[in-house]
């Protein structure tokens, strides 16, 4: 009764479905989130009769075969990189991308890590850093008697400092470009980082071409789509009890043959 083990997979591929679709609602707030989408492919087949094969004597051949299917298998959770919604703050650390890039940021191993999350502030030194306190990469320190501090769209961070008339260049921010941004994988934190099927990454300023522009005082909001998911919701739970119902078939029919004298 192959039914009864086709079903527990429809009914695991689909609790793996809501989990995603879960996860994309909980991060409706989160800025620069990116939702996901799982994907599925039906498993390996058992030939009955082959299709193609020999049918007689003559060398007639099977028109068609006789295949039963063994089920379904998650293969992968696909993150759509669709922009997001720039909603604007007023504050002038925030920085919200517009376009294609990543901020880079140095996480506490030493090692590189990539985000759409402009959500940013000042440490105790003056250095521009993640909420986490992870610096962001370059480096941009900003002067304790900085007035105000203007981030253009080209990424040049500059500053007015009391008593100057002339403004003061603090840096140049870059963004971080990959030819497969699906293939980063998420750690946490709003934090991406490098694989070896994102590729390495390629690093420009921002507005220079294959790369976004910088919009200061605004976060780019998750991409999430509530009507969508909870659509998508819905039609999880619709084939989770559907794969329930196959099981509970499978097993009356077999109570069915138990019962034969």
């Amino acid at each position: 009764m192959r039914a009864m083990s086709i079903g527990a997979s429809g009914m695991q591929a689909q609790q793996l479905n809501v989990e995603v679709i879960s996860n994309n609602i909980a991060n409706i707030s989160t800025t620069g989130f990116k939702r996901s989408r799982a994907e599925f492919q039906d498993m390996l087949y058992e030939n009955m009769r082959r299709v193609g094969s020999p049918s007689s004597d003559t060398g007639t051949l099977l028109p068609s075969g006789l295949q039963v299917g063994l089920g379904v298998m998650p293969v992968a959770t696909y993150r759509i990189s669709e922009q997001g919604n720039l909603t604007v703050t007023n504050n002038q650390y925030d920085i919200a991308i517009n376009g294609r890039g990543f901020l880079q940021v140095q996480v506490p191993d030493g090692t590189t890590a990539y985000t759409r999350a402009g959500s940013l502030q000042l440490n105790e030194t003056g250095q521009l850093v993640t909420p986490n306190g992870f610096p962001v990469l370059p480096a941009i320190t900003v002067p304790s008697n900085a007035l105000s501090v203007t981030i253009n769209a080209s990424g040049q961070v500059t500053a007015t400092i009391d008593g100057q008339t002339a403004q003061q260049s603090l840096g140049q921010l870059q963004l971080a470009t990959f030819i497969n941004q699906t293939g980063l994988e998420a750690i946490g934190d709003n934090l991406l980082k490098e694989t070896a099927a994102s590729g390495s990454p390629t690093v420009g300023n921002p507005q220079s071409a294959g790369f976004g522009s910088l919009v200061q005082g605004s976060v780019e909001s998750s991409n999430v789509n509530v009507v969508s998911e909870i659509t998508g919701l819905i039609t999880a739970q619709r084939a989770y009890e559907m794969n329930s119902r196959v099981i509970k078939t499978a097993d009356e029919m077999l109570t069915t043959i138990s019962q034969l004298r």
